[in-house]
This record gives structure tokens, sequence and C-alpha cells, in this order.
């Protein structure tokens, strides 16, 4: 059969196909009495786009070579096609979700999962690193933030959304998974082979940097990192802290109402954060719980690339109210909020449905917080060699003298 014959042959095969569907479409109507105008406010597309889907389905389960021996399941069709429809607005945080992945996250939320332990985000078309979380497989292995995931293993990724390359990346425990990964500065691509642990989320770490200063670091927004947060600020004020580093950066975010309560330690009352939308759901103000305050004293907050989405409201909060100067890099600028849909056959879809502004109306999105004294450096378990926290030391300290001659003229 040459190419005239064969393309012949498929568009009768279309028109036969096609004819079947709008026969079995008017049957249904006599059957069950729909209109054309019920028709249309059931269906998510038109006649005519309903024809072209059912056009490519009818054409991949004839020719593609393993069809027949290897039909797709009913609902991975449905699914797939629901994903595409999602990713056309391309926003890489509107995302469908598919009952196992929806589950998967909830899982995530309570703080132990399977992976390498990082943050993943879309930007500008380009899936990044948004930060390696303290003590995770990536971070040992040497990810950084702002790295571009352009592989694993070997398979390339670009094109990819962030929920797919997850996906790719997590697997069995004690697994390996090669990133291969575009770094600014670097002229080649970097490769890190990692082996997948079981990640046990711990998201606060605190101790005291000298007699007077307490350090809280939190890697990300949990269910209970307020609950943590709120210990470990109490311990320290009864070693003697007077004044506090408050570390977030490699923090990628996490809960809303997480970031809203940590600020309320912070701040005895005022706006924490607005959020703007389309719909009247989406336009919200919080406030700082009053109940929830636990200290007024000097206090310096790191933030760097990493750093993003609940961690630049709360670093938006405090610095916007005048609470504490802002030290290290510039933040990631992740700064909208996302509502889970959820349908009925236990998939979901999260929508972007609206910005985040900090309390002086600034917007978060796509622009990030700028710190009041840069600092360049990485953060490192040793205290010694991190730069950027020997910089907040030195701040903080002057914040210190500042505050007591304030005291001492009361």
């Amino acid at each position: 059969m040459n190419r005239h014959s064969k393309k012949v042959y498929i568009m009768i095969f279309i028109v036969l196909a096609s004819l079947g569907f709008f026969y079995g479409y008017a049957g249904l109507g006599k059957a069950a009495d729909y209109s054309d105008a019920d028709f249309n406010r059931i269906s998510p597309f038109n006649v005519r786009s309903l024809w072209l889907l059912r056009q490519v389905r009818y054409i991949i389960e004839s020719y593609q070579v393993d069809a027949e021996t290897k039909p797709a399941n009913e609902d991975d069709l449905l699914h797939g096609a629901a994903r595409g429809m999602v990713e056309a607005w391309k926003d890489p945080y509107t995302r469908f979700v598919s009952p196992r992945q929806l589950k998967d996250e909830e899982i995530e939320l309570e703080g132990r999962y399977g992976g390498l332990g990082m943050y993943v985000g879309d930007r500008d078309g380009a899936i990044l690193v948004i930060a390696p979380m303290e003590d995770s497989p990536a971070e040992r292995a040497g990810l950084k933030a702002k790295d571009q995931i352009v592989k694993v293993d070997n398979e390339v990724v670009v094109g990819w959304t962030s929920d797919r390359v997850v996906q790719k990346l997590r697997g069995e425990p004690d697994t390996k998974v090669t990133v291969w990964v575009r770094r600014e500065g670097e002229d080649e691509l970097l490769s890190f082979e990692i082996t997948r642990e079981i990640i046990k989320l711990k998201s606060v770490r605190s101790q005291m940097l000298s007699d007077d200063i307490g350090y809280v670091k939190l890697t990300q927004f949990k269910h209970k990192t307020d609950d943590e947060a709120k210990t470990a600020l109490r311990d320290l004020i009864k070693q003697g802290a007077r004044a506090l580093i408050l570390d977030l950066r490699n923090n990628g975010g996490g809960l809303l109402d997480a970031s809203v309560k940590i600020s309320s330690f912070f701040l005895k009352d005022g706006l924490v954060v607005e959020t703007k939308g389309r719909s009247e759901r989406a336009n919200e103000k919080y406030y700082v719980d009053k109940k929830a305050f636990v200290t007024n004293m000097p206090m310096i907050v790191m933030i760097n690339g990493g750093s993003a989405s609940a961690s630049e409201i709360v670093a938006g909060a405090l610095n916007d109210r005048g609470r504490a100067k802002l030290l290290g890099e510039k933040s990631f600028g992740k700064g909208s909020v996302q509502t889970l849909f959820p349908l009925t056959d236990g998939s979901g879809v999260y929508v972007t449905i609206a910005r985040y502004y900090t309390p002086s109306g600034k917007v978060i999105d796509h622009v990030g917080l700028t710190p009041d004294i840069e600092v360049k450096g990485e953060p490192d378990r040793d205290v010694n060699k991190d730069v950027q926290l020997l910089a907040a030391m030195d701040e903080i300290k002057k914040e210190m003298s500042v505050s007591g001659k304030k005291s001492s003229r009361k």
C-alpha cells in the first residue's frame, strides 16, 4: 500500500469512527431525552473538540504497534487528558494530581516520604531546585538552590512539569538515581548519583550561638512546625537568649497557616500577609494571633535563593513591620496561593487562586525579597565556616547594643 492509499484509508476510517460517535450520541440523546443544551452543559468540550479526541484514540488503538497487546487503562487516558488540559494554562503551580499522587503528597505533609529531600519548582519553563533539605541525600550530594534539572538518569526532563520530575526522582529507598543539572557559572552539566532514602522531615533546629544569642533554623512549614518552633524559642529564652537569629535559608515553604503562626511569635498585632485573586474566597487578610506572641527580643532573619513561599511570608512580614532586618541573598520569589479542588474519583486539581502581598503591599511572586544586608555564602553546619551566619551574629550584636542603649534611657 503506497503513502497516498494509506492516507485515504485513514481518512475513511476517521470518518466512519466519527459517524459512529455522532450516531452514538444521537442514540443516547433519544434514549435519555438529552438536548444539545444538556450536552453543552455537561461536556468540557464542544462536539468538534470531542470528535478530535475520539479520532486520536481510534488512531492510536488501531495503529500503535503495542496498543493491542498493551491497551491503555481507561483511568490513565482520562487523567492524561485532564493533565494536558490543566497544563495548557502554563501555570507551573496549577496542576492535576492522580489519586495516588494525592496520597503521596498527604504523606509528605505529615513529614515522612521516600526520595532525595529537596523542593523543586518551575521557573520560565525550567525545572529548578528551590532548596535541598537539611541533611538530606540531595544536600549531602551537593545539589544547590537554583540548579536546573536537565536529566534524570538517561531521560531528558526539559519541558516536563515539576510534578512529573518529582515523580521521576522518587523511588524505593536504597535505589540510586542520577540527576544532571545546569549550574550558573559552570560550562558543563554536573551529574550527581544519589541514593534515595526515607525522608524524615524535622522542621526545627535550635541552639545557643553564644551566652545571649539564640538560633532557630526552620527547614519547612509543616503541620507541627509552629509547635516545635515555640518550644525551641522558650528553651532558648530559658538558656538566657536576649537576641535571636531566625534562619530561613533553603526553606522551600509549606503551609500558609504555619507561616502566620510563626510570625505571630514575634508580632503583637497587625497584618501578616494578604492574598489577592479573582474570586471572593481568594481575597483574604491574615492577621497576627495575639495570643501566640512569645518575644520582642532583637532579631535577624536570614534568607537566600532557596527561601520560598511560606518562608517569604514570614520574612516579608517581619521586615515590613520593622521587626527584623533581612540578611543573606535574594529569595526565590514563589508567592502564590494554591488550593486543592478534590475530584469525584479521588484525584484533584491544585489551582493558583491568588498571589501573596506583604503588609506594605509588595508582591512576592516572581520578584522575591531583597535583603537589607546582602552577604553571599552557603549554609554550613559548622558555625565558624558559615560566612552568612557569622555576619548575622555581628549584626545582631549591633542591634543588641542599640536596644540596650534605648533601654538604659528609659
